[in-house]
């Protein structure tokens, strides 16, 4: 197996620049973090992942969770900052963040380019209104097709998150959503299959009898078909399915969870 050739250095930002959370949401429960980090610890951040790495090929930063463009400007702007040091003395080649499709504008672009932001995240994860509303997201589907529309236009690589199984959704709105994902031509997709987490609204629901998890093999089986379609388009899957921690595995309820969660779906398919 090759050696990765690219370090992307994560600084977790729970809940940031979030209007409300949605039914599904956790991350403070996934991502170990409780408050948001000061411009000081991602430095510490920073220096501990350049400190170690010895491979060469391209460094990126990338601010994960919440809604980064979410964030009052001065907070944006101070965590960029830190970033663009790292960029300007050469030390690092990019920086990424993670944002909502209703958080985006022309001004909002500008500004993350100025300080060295050439990718952009966004959490879509569906492009059916009547999920998107069932899930609590406040935004619709179009605030996606917008969004992609102004991040090409400013050259910015743009990622899209879709999460099959919501409140709502079915095998068809889950292959109309992937559809309209593949035509928005996105640099690159992850796919999270939906799973019930502790403390979160959709958590209530389940109990409630108001949500019925997917089961694995009907999950492994729409997200099968999902990656062959994008594959198709030439958009690959970076990602499918959480991320395997030790505290994730005790959070979750119910649903379509496996740490292995991608090799289920590629011997499915």
């Amino acid at each position: 197996m090759a050696r990765k050739t690219y370090l992307i250095i994560p600084v977790f930002l729970p809940f940031a620049g979030c209007p409300s959370m949605c039914v599904f949401c956790d991350q403070k429960g996934i991502t170990g973090s409780r408050s948001l980090p000061e411009p000081a610890d991602v430095r510490a951040t920073v220096e501990l992942y350049l400190s170690t790495w010895r491979r060469g090929g391209r460094i990126e930063i990338a601010f994960y969770g919440g809604s980064f463009t979410g964030l009052s400007s001065e907070t944006q702007r101070r965590y960029l900052s830190v970033a663009r040091e790292y960029v300007s003395a050469g030390r690092v080649d990019s920086v990424r963040v993670s944002t909502r499709p209703d958080y985006i504008s022309g001004d909002v672009v500008e500004m993350l380019a100025s300080y060295g932001v050439d990718t952009v995240e966004l959490g879509v994860q569906s492009m059916s209104d009547e999920v998107l509303t069932a899930s609590g997201r406040g935004h619709t589907a179009e605030a996606a097709v917008r969004a992609v529309s102004i991040l090409k236009a400013a050259g910015m690589k743009t990622g899209i998150q879709i999460m099959p199984g919501l409140p709502g959704d079915s095998v068809t709105s889950v292959l109309d959503t992937v559809e309209k994902v593949a035509a928005l031509a996105p640099d690159f997709v992850r796919i999270y299959p939906t799973v019930v987490l502790k403390e979160t609204k959709l958590h209530d629901m389940y109990l409630a009898g108001a949500y019925r998890p997917w089961e694995m093999d009907e999950m492994v089986g729409v997200c099968a078909q999902a990656a062959l379609r994008f594959a198709g388009a030439g958009i690959p899957v970076i990602r499918m399915g959480l991320a395997s921690s030790e505290g994730l595995a005790h959070r979750v309820v119910a649903g379509p969870y496996h740490p292995s969660f991608r090799q289920l779906v590629e011997k499915g398919a």
